[in-house]
């Protein structure tokens, strides 16, 4: 089971020290990835403070969420939907290890498209092929799908073909090929429609 917690930063503004970590090492394991996208200057040596540099960039957007997912949770401590409550501040010292991180965008700057967004959806390398990125998607369908919206979009990179495989796998169909906005990338621009809810089966 995975659940999942919203990201929080201290006061200042920065991530904790041991959290900031784990989610490093979670963005230095993807190499492969980063060497694909080229967002950190060199993909192997992603250091603390680029991460949190990247991350800092995506909070500073209020319509972005960042959710951290841990596998391993104890039991009785998630919802229907696999997220938990957060008690006090992160790092949570007996928290199940980080397995993966999703950014999401709740409104596109184009006023034109309803849709939220996935920016990102990581695995860390050790814990891939064993059906933690379906799981994780999943999980963002539902959060989604309880807060109204009808449908999700994401965009895959076009040099990275296994993403775009991924995604097709899940039922998100292209619908259209254009650079990102924010490096100019080529990409595949997917959209999956959020089927209604079915009612909730009896305890």
């Amino acid at each position: 089971m995975l659940l999942l917690e919203t990201l929080r930063t201290a006061e200042d503004g920065t991530i904790p020290g041991p959290l900031l970590a784990e989610l490093t090492a979670l963005h230095a394991s993807n190499r492969a990835f980063y060497t694909l996208s080229g967002d950190f200057p060199d993909p192997d040596d992603i250091r603390p403070e680029q991460v949190n540099a990247a991350l800092a960039l995506e909070l500073a957007n209020p319509d972005v969420e960042i959710l951290l997912a841990r596998d391993a949770a104890p039991a009785g401590a998630g919802h229907r939907d696999g997220t938990r409550p957060l008690i006090g501040a992160p790092p949570f010292t007996d928290a199940p290890p980080l397995v993966g991180v999703v950014i999401t965008l709740a409104h596109h700057p184009d006023p034109a498209d309803p849709d939220p967004w996935i920016g990102l959806l990581l695995v860390d390398a050790a814990a891939q092929r064993r059906g933690h990125g379906r799981r994780l998607a999943a999980l963002v369908e539902t959060r989604l799908r309880q807060a109204g919206r009808t449908a999700v979009r994401l965009a895959a990179l076009d040099n990275n073909p296994g993403a775009l495989a991924f995604w097709t796998s899940l039922g998100y169909e292209i619908i259209a090929h254009r650079p990102d906005r924010q490096r100019g990338r080529p990409c595949t621009v997917l959209r999956k429609p959020l089927a209604p809810e079915g009612p909730t089966p009896p305890a």
